[in-house]
This record gives structure tokens, sequence and C-alpha cells, in this order.
């Protein structure tokens, strides 16, 4: 991941601009070498019509100053970049939400969101490696809205994968004579650079996924992946302690059943 460090160097002028104005200065060297010998031969009993070379030179003179103006604008877009990227730098370190569907694995966890703009009959959530091989697959919600899905890294056989980037598919179904299902997918991340080029700024999710700076939806306390595996935990909790409750502090309520019998003794 390059290091934001790199922006700098788009504050420079574009060379596509710098490219015209040395054509057109040429052509206007060219032009002028021109006119003055023409003007040097011309026929002193039939000059030549200096309203054309006047509206000529006019013509020029206008190029030059438009394309004087795309540098300058340029200009401006790189100053711009380089300000969205020296922003992004504050990402870094929290979790990032981002539209798209290739999703990191860090230290085997991995979080993602579908939207279904409508229910459906069945939708089958997979997982895929980078080379298009299905490495994970489990049946997903077929309900309208929004639903996380959180993976552990592990393949079907129960095998941990290695980290890294993995593209989350939902496949839908819906009733015969039905139009088929809108799919909107995105991934979290934790930032780990930012990074720039002619197109925009670009931000690092783990050490394998890269996104448009333009793409992130939401950016959340660094803390938030380590939220995530409480989910399971949880679950693992309140088979003992309540499983439902939901609360973040779940030993509490242990503790108030303890008090309870003293408080009625």
């Amino acid at each position: 991941m390059t290091d934001v460090s790199s922006i700098t160097g788009y504050t420079q002028t574009g060379s596509s601009s710098q490219t015209s104005s040395k054509q057109l200065s040429a052509d206007m060297n060219t032009f002028l070498t021109l006119l003055t010998t023409q003007l040097k031969y011309q026929d002193p009993l039939d000059p030549m019509d200096t309203a054309e070379f006047t509206n000529q030179l006019v013509q020029y003179s206008s190029v030059e100053q438009s394309i004087q103006m795309n540098s300058k604008l340029e200009t401006l877009l790189s100053l711009n970049i380089a300000n969205l990227g020296a922003q992004a730098v504050s990402y870094i370190g929290k979790v990032a939400q981002v539209l798209g569907d290739v999703m990191p694995l860090e230290n085997g966890q991995a979080k993602a969101t579908y939207t279904l703009d409508k229910n459906v009959s069945s939708a089958v959530i997979t997982v895929k490696d980078m080379n298009g091989k299905v490495v994970y697959s489990e049946q997903g919600k077929i309900t309208s809205g929004t639903h996380e899905f959180t993976w552990d890294g592990k393949d079907s056989d129960g095998n941990q994968l290695e980290d890294g980037a993995y593209q989350i598919v939902v496949t839908t179904k819906v009733p015969t004579g039905e139009t088929s299902a809108t799919v909107t997918t995105t991934v979290f991340g934790r930032v780990t650079g930012v990074a720039s080029d002619s197109n925009g700024v670009y931000i690092g999710l783990g050490d394998a996924v890269t996104a448009n700076l333009g793409d992130i939806l939401t950016v959340r306390n660094d803390n938030y992946f380590d939220k995530v595996p409480g989910d399971g935990d949880g679950e693992g909790e309140g088979d003992g302690e309540g499983e439902g409750t939901g609360d973040v502090e779940t030993p509490g309520d242990g503790e108030n059943n303890e008090n309870t019998p003293e408080t009625s003794a």
C-alpha cells in the first residue's frame, strides 16, 4: 500500500496541458514567421487583408487562454486530491464500511452486509477466493432489508483459511413471474493505509483490499472488529447466563441474580 506522502506528487501540473501548451507555442511561432514573411513579400499594389491576420491572432490567443485555464483547473484538482488524502489519514486504524463485494479476512474475521430490495424465495451466500474458487457457503435471510454476514475464515470443511481478500456473492431466487431482486453488498475492514493516483484517493483495507475513498459509507471506532467475536461469544455465554439478553454488560445480570436472594432474606 502506497504511503500518503506520495500524494504530494499530484500538486504538479498535468502533463496533458503542458504538452498542449508546448504544441501551441510552436504553432504560434510558426504562424508569426509565416505572417511576417508574407507581409515582407506582399504585393504593394494588392496588400494582404490585415483583418484576417488579426482574426487568426485573436483565435490563437483565445486557445492559449483556454489551455492555461485547463492547466489551472488540473492544479486545483490535484490540490483537492492531496487534501482528501491528507484528511483520509485520520481513517487509519479505524474500521470502514465500503460499498463493494471484496472483503478482507483479518485475524480470522470478516464482516459484510447484503441488502435485498424485496423478499425472495431463497438466498445463498457464497464466499470465493480471488481465484474464483468457492470456499464457503450458507443460507441467507430472505426478507427485504439489510442483513449482516460474519465469517470466521473457515471453509466448508472447517479448515482455517489464510488472511487475505475474499469475494462475497449473494445469489437469490424469486417466484416464477416476478422480477429478480437487486442485491447490494458492503464490506468492513480496518484501514491500514492511504494512497492516490491521477484518478483519486484510495484506502487499504487489511493487507489485501483497496477501496476508493468515495465508496466509504461509514467509519467506526477502531475497536469495532473487537466486538464482532463478542456476538459469537455472547451466544455461548447465553447458554448459561440467559441467551438473547443482548446487553453489553451481560455478567452484571448474574451479579444481580446473586444479590436477589440476599435482598429477599
